[in-house]
């Protein structure tokens, strides 16, 4: 996979975030949780704004990005248009960080050991690719079943 290619995804797949965030009809519901549904949309979205804007944003792109993760789960009620401002951004930092990379990038060591060991800047964003796709999937059922 090419770094274009990596990217064109990601591209897509914050616009599809972006449009699901933007698809529920009562800003409310973007927090709720129910029985067996831990996360609420709205945390799964900072959640993805938070782990895109560190791992890509700041270690691959060099913005500047303080990460607190504890919020991405914990804070609530943020309106709809900031999460989408956010994610605005969020596009901008990624496009930006990828396009700065030259493909040489792909085949060598991501400064950080996120699991314990080392990996190319190639195979963590295949693996950031698959961690955003999953939890997209997750906002878009939670949009489904729960903004009645």
């Amino acid at each position: 996979m090419t770094l274009r290619e990596i990217s064109t995804l990601f591209e897509r797949d914050i616009a599809k975030l972006k449009s699901e965030i933007d698809a529920y009809t009562k800003e409310e519901n973007l927090w709720i949780v129910e029985s067996n549904i831990a996360n609420s949309a709205g945390n799964l979205c900072l959640h993805l704004i938070g782990n895109m804007s560190h791992f890509v944003g700041k270690e691959m792109g060099g913005f500047e990005y303080v990460r607190d993760r504890d919020f991405e789960f914990a804070g609530k009620h943020i309106s709809k248009a900031e999460l989408i401002s956010s994610i605005e951004k969020l596009q901008k930092m990624v496009t930006g960080s990828l396009e700065g990379m030259d493909e040489e990038m792909m085949g060598k060591d991501y400064p950080l050991e996120v699991f314990g060991y080392k990996m190319t800047h190639g195979f963590f964003l295949i693996h950031l690719f698959g961690h955003f796709s999953y939890h997209l999937g997750q906002i878009n059922y939670h949009r489904r079943l729960l903004d009645k």
